[in-house]
């Protein structure tokens, strides 16, 4: 699903129509840099023609500029660029903000904000900006909707997806599209407009000349026609300069006409000179002003004061005045170009840090992480660089875009490493997903069983599974677990309360064996040997009926065979009759047992006993040749022989449970 197919014409216009839109702003540009090379300096031309001047410095313009020309030459092109459009100077104070880090919501509550409260053609960057950002961020979540959608079985030709913020974005984008066609075509009819009256404002002053008409009367009409000249409004900044210099030309001769009534004209002269003083004042003034930004600003303001406000004064006057204006001027540029020149020695340190972090973040780039706990390392890594180069300060203008671009680039390329990581992530979680969910079928197929014998292991089996199993998506965590959960502890309840059952049955078994071996303990014997050993056999057969006890009572068992032991050597039959005796009794407990591992491993246990004490013997009996010229009175060797007595005792009584144990297959 392509970024196309979600976000198509966000603009609002068609085509054509946005096609428009940017022939006129690429027009504005051309007419700007004609602007700056057509501007004029304000200089007194001494008596010549405004023509004459004009053409002359037409033929001096392949020349280079004198330094002094350069600064007026900035002044006028700024003038001139303000002139055409009254908001520029505005949207040199539009904060930018740091719209990559905004979330969707607030791109749009910015962008919103913008287009309602500032003037269109003042908020172009921003808004481009704007859109770059909500554009890369929704096509982010594009991917990840589209990864979900395929994760969940979906087909990729039938993947859509767009959301109420989408449409809420396209909707402010369009608005502010048609205000800014609006305001180019307004702007356009309305330049047009405003050239036309200046120039027969122009045209009117021209013929002043030739009225024949009371001097005062004359004179008054051009003061209004001075007067429509500073309301008639912006024109284009291509004509600026040449209808000033037109204007200004035909005021000229105008004075030049007034000498019929001199004292008109010297009254305008001393006006205009007392006025162009003030201004000398105020731009010496400014030129002391360590606010070079402020003190530029008010500078343009005063050379359009000079040039649009005030007229000429006396000859005498013109080039003193003019050089103190210009020597001011020429002030503030040179500590605005050192201003510039010191900023872009900051402004190189500044570029060389950035692309330290940008090389920094390649690194880490290049590095990746296996893990999700590393990958969120890197992250925040990136972050503190990010930070760090949005802290780094400005850098020179030429490399402001190609650092950006690498910036973002570099940004980009990490972030798809890290997303790539992730979607990989999503895969194993989801294959995981799929095996707890077949667990959890187990444990809910088996949860109702009673073959406790046989499901208890298959029940631990799928926990101790469930454990090695890795991550899930997380919004199925809880959830799974939860039915897992519940199956198991359905099944174990259910466990517990046999158990507590059969529990309570062996408390009993015991309460009861506690009773018999009491009993037993006081029994009298008769002192007939084999009617007492058929007593006591027959109490071990009480005893064996009775049940099993539970297993934390099992010690009541060595208990009983202690008391058998004591009555059987009343008796007075060997040891070893008591030890056959009892293993009777435990042989029928192991063949009654269910499960046939038990008398195999008595079995084996039997014969690795037998082969021990044969092993013991041949010990002893190898030991013996080491006393061959010793007497058999030795009292070493008469301990040998006694443990070899006593182990051929014990191998007799195993080799005996040997065989009664194999009567039994």
């Amino acid at each position: 699903m392509s970024e196309q197919d979600n976000l198509p014409k966000a603009d609002g216009i068609e085509e054509s129509e946005s096609k428009k839109i940017d022939l006129i702003e690429e027009n504005h540009k051309d007419q700007k840099e004609s602007s700056s090379q057509s501007s004029v300096i304000d200089e007194p031309n001494n008596g010549e023609d405004t023509l004459d001047k004009k053409e002359s410095t037409s033929k001096s313009s392949n020349k280079e500029p004198k330094k002094e020309e350069d600064a007026i030459d900035e002044i006028d092109s700024s003038n001139a660029e303000d002139a055409e459009d009254e908001g520029n100077k505005e949207r040199h104070v539009i904060e930018f903000k740091e719209y990559d880090k905004m979330s969707m919501d607030a791109l749009v509550i910015e962008l919103d904000k913008l287009v309602k409260n500032e003037k269109a053609q003042a908020i172009k960057a921003h808004v481009e900006g704007i859109r770059s950002e909500f554009k890369s961020k929704f096509n982010a979540l594009l991917e990840e909707k589209k990864e979900e959608f395929l994760n969940e079985g979906g087909h990729e030709i039938d993947f859509y997806y767009s959301s109420p913020l989408q449409k809420r974005f396209k909707s402010v984008y369009k608005e502010y599209r048609n205000k800014l066609h609006l305001h180019y075509k307004n702007i356009e009819n309305s330049l047009k407009d405003n050239l036309a009256n200046r120039l027969e404002i122009i045209e009117e002053i021209k013929g002043l000349i030739n009225v024949e008409e009371n001097i005062n009367t004359t004179y008054k009409h051009f003061k209004e026609l001075q007067e429509r000249w500073k309301h008639a409004g912006p024109i284009p900044r291509d004509k600026y300069n040449n209808a000033w210099n037109s204007y200004h030309h035909h005021v000229e001769i105008f004075y030049d006409f007034l000498h019929l009534n001199r004292d008109l004209r010297d009254l305008d002269f001393k006006y205009n000179l007392e006025k162009k003083l003030k201004i000398i004042e105020q731009a010496e003034e400014l030129a002391k002003d360590d606010n070079i930004t402020r003190s530029f600003r008010e500078l343009q303001a005063l050379h359009k004061m000079w040039k649009e406000e005030l007229g000429p004064v006396a000859k005498e006057h013109r080039n003193d005045i003019w050089k103190r204006f210009k020597d001011a001027t020429k002030i503030i540029h040179d500590k605005r170009q050192a201003h510039f020149a010191e900023l872009e020695v900051v402004y190189e340190k500044n570029l060389d840090e950035k692309l330290k972090i940008i090389d920094a973040i390649k690194t880490i780039t290049e590095e990746g992480a296996t893990s999700h706990s590393l990958w969120q390392k890197k992250i925040k890594e990136i972050e503190a660089l990010r930070e760090s180069f949005f802290n780094a300060g400005k850098v020179p203008i030429k490399a402001n875009e190609e650092t950006w671009a690498k910036f973002k680039n570099a940004v980009r390329v990490f972030n798809k490493k890290k997303n790539s990581f992730y979607k990989d992530l999503k895969k194993n979680q989801y294959e995981n997903l799929q095996k707890k969910l077949a667990l959890i079928k187990v444990a809910e197929d088996n949860k109702d069983s009673e073959d406790f014998e046989t499901i208890t292991p298959l029940m631990k089996k799928i926990q101790s599974e469930w454990k090695s199993i890795g991550h899930v998506p997380r919004k199925d965590s809880d959830k799974i677990w939860k039915q897992f959960k519940a199956a198991c502890n359905s099944y174990f309840d259910k466990l517990h309360a046999n158990r507590n059952s059969q529990n309570k049955e062996q408390l009993e078994t015991y309460n009861k064996k506690v009773e018999l071996l009491q009993e037993l303990k006081g029994l009298k014997l008769k002192g007939e040997k084999e009617e007492d050993i058929q007593l006591i056999k027959d109490y071990i057969v009480k005893w064996k009926d009775i049940g099993f006890v539970p297993n934390n009572k099992r010690y009541i068992e060595g208990k009983f065979y202690k008391a058998l032991d004591h009555l059987f050597e009343k008796t007075g039959i060997s040891k070893n009759e008591i030890e056959l005796i009892k293993y009777d009794n435990k042989l029928e407990v192991l063949n009654n047992n269910e499960d046939s591992k038990v008398l195999n491993n008595e079995l084996s246990f039997i014969r690795k006993k037998i082969d021990e004490v044969k092993g013991e013997i041949n010990q002893l009996e190898n030991n013996l040749q080491f006393f061959t010229n010793v007497e058999n009175d030795n009292p070493l060797v008469q301990e040998v022989n006694n443990n070899i007595k006593k182990h051929k005792d014990t191998l007799k009584l195993w080799k005996s449970k040997l065989k009664k144990i194999k009567a039994l297959y």
